[in-house]
């Protein structure tokens, strides 16, 4: 194992050369010249859950062993961590597999085989929680490009495709019928959104694909739905709010809408059916909350960028999505969507297996 890039101190150093109470080494590091930057690797056993060690990132040569007595509770403690870069399985049990693929709560993701490597195009890179820093998306993956830019809105190319989501068709039935606070010519606008959000739906978040078509690896990249707060701020119109609403309701995310507006019968009937938590406040009580938002991703409709992400004390792990709203449901759903990399060895010393076919 090489050098670390600098002297090891603070947290790695103390991870280097000491223990928690319970631990012992299995190998205990050493260090192996008088930079301070070479030390052999160490492994320590009787690391216990909520540990510091357990929850602290260490970038140096030194592990922890934890057990659990099953497989729910080891995913559990994989999931406490606030970071969520890489996390792997070994497993030869699609039940075991199929589990830990629907729960783990990383960006890169890797079944039986190591967790690094990862290659443009084949396993974009980029982590969820707190391994992820602002609106960003997975460098070599398809929607890289998305977040490097701003977005205005423009006349919608194409039909779409037709409403199927039984929420989204209530906001729809809703606006044509006059029960939604908007116009005539505002609900025409909202159905071409509707419809591109469909296509979108169809042609890219809601299908898992893997475009490396490797014989012995699958590399499938998929779209899962996190929770978002939607933002309606002062001044801004309500059409907005129900456009920005039903792209994350299509695709699939826990939704609180925080709106200066209050929303009509129609459409609060709507939101509260499919478990839409709805408040009315203004831009100044929204502010003073923002800092209870607790991380995650806010799409915010007009109002203050900046003083929304000085309201949250400028935490990284706190996204804002404040483009102006578009129909175009390739950017409006984007925010409400984690991107996520599976890599999964398909062959058992080079015999091929299909553990996973029919799980991804």
């Amino acid at each position: 194992m090489g050098p670390l890039t600098e002297p090891a101190e603070g947290k790695l150093l103390q991870a280097l050369t000491s223990l928690e109470e319970g631990q012992s080494w299995l190998i205990e590091p050493q260090q192996l010249d008088g930079t301070g930057k070479l030390w052999s690797p160490g492994v320590r056993t009787g690391v216990q859950r909520g540990s510091e060690f357990h929850l602290v990132e260490y970038f140096g040569p030194v592990l922890g062993v934890m057990t659990a007595e099953t497989l729910e509770e080891a995913v559990a403690i994989q999931n406490e961590v606030d970071y969520g870069l890489t996390g792997g399985l070994h497993s030869l049990d699609p039940e075991e597999i199929g589990y830990w693929l629907e729960h783990v709560q990383a960006g890169n993701v890797y079944v039986n085989r190591g967790i690094t490597g990862a290659i443009v195009q084949r396993q974009p890179f980029g982590g969820w929680k707190k391994s992820a820093v602002g609106p960003g998306t997975k460098a070599g993956g398809p929607s890289y490009l998305m977040g490097l830019g701003e977005w205005e809105p423009a006349p919608l190319r194409g039909n779409g495709r037709p409403v199927t989501d039984a929420a989204v068709a209530g906001l729809l039935d809703a606006a044509r019928a006059g029960r939604a606070g908007v116009t005539a010519q505002e609900a025409g606008t909202l159905e071409q959104a509707l419809r591109s959000d469909e296509a979108a739906w169809a042609e890219e978040f809601g299908v898992a694909r893997d475009v490396s078509q490797l014989y012995a690896e699958r590399n499938v990249f998929r779209y899962l739905p996190l929770p978002v707060t939607v933002r309606l701020s002062e001044g801004e119109p309500l059409a907005d709010l129900l456009r920005v609403v039903a792209a994350g309701l299509r695709a699939g995310a826990e939704l609180t809408v925080s709106s200066a507006l209050e929303p009509p019968a129609a459409v609060a009937a709507v939101l509260t059916g499919r478990g839409v938590r709805v408040r009315v406040e203004d831009d100044a009580a929204w502010l003073a909350g923002a800092a209870e938002l607790g991380g995650g991703r806010v799409r915010l409709i007009g109002g203050d960028r900046a003083g929304l992400i000085a309201a949250t004390g400028s935490r990284p792990d706190v996204a804002v999505y404040a483009h102006p709203v578009t129909g175009a449901g390739r950017v409006e759903m984007l925010p409400f969507l984690h991107e996520q990399a599976v890599s999964i060895t398909a062959h058992r010393f080079g015999t091929p297996n299909h553990l996973t076919d029919e799980l991804i």
